[in-house]
């Protein structure tokens, strides 16, 4: 068997992000017999089901299709925008999960990590994006979870995690995500 691919989608579009920063270090924290893919979300038109229906919807819908489809595990790391997740990750479960019956999540493990600079973790995020998560079909690790705080002491100027807590708060949460992936592909 070769490495088992996990897609991480980092929910936030801002320069210097704190979800695109926490993507890195989980990505640098998977196991070796993980191939992580960090996968840009800026780049997609916004979802119109008439432009399904028209049979002839734009490449990126396409190829971002695919990409999701060949994908083993799923880790998204959201922040938080007024209790919720952003737009450009629901818009990016919407595209990737029509036309309605070619849902590419289905059956996908899947992971959520939540940060932001504020205190409560982005909880409110997290919780939404399960409910989305669940109706997609998709088996989301339970526990732990995986709240971060105050994110802007965390990092680095360069973006590396430098907060010792933070790293092991991190490894925890992925070695477990990593369980969880093996537990459900090895179960298909």
């Amino acid at each position: 068997m070769g490495k088992r691919t996990i897609g991480i989608f980092a929910g936030s579009l801002r320069n210097g992000t704190f979800s695109m920063k926490s993507a890195r270090a989980a990505a640098a924290l998977l196991e070796q017999e993980f191939e992580p893919h960090i996968i840009e979300l800026g780049g997609l038109q916004l979802y119109n089901q008439d432009v399904d229906d028209s049979g002839a919807p734009p490449r990126e819908w396409i190829d971002f299709r695919k990409t999701v489809k060949k994908l083993d595990g799923v880790l998204f790391i959201t922040p938080e925008y007024n209790r919720s997740y952003p737009a450009v990750l629901k818009n990016a479960l919407d595209i990737a999960s029509r036309p309605y019956g070619e849902n590419c999540w289905e059956g996908k493990p899947a992971g959520i990590i939540s940060v932001t600079p504020g205190r409560f973790g982005a909880f409110g995020a997290n919780h939404h994006l399960r409910q989305v998560l669940v109706f997609l079909n998709m088996p989301v690790l339970q526990q732990p979870e995986m709240y971060i705080g105050d994110a802007g002491t965390l990092f680095d100027d360069s973006g590396q995690l430098t907060d010792e807590r933070a790293r092991q708060s991190f490894k925890t949460y992925i070695a477990a995500y990593s369980r969880w992936v093996h537990t459900i592909c090895d179960a298909r």
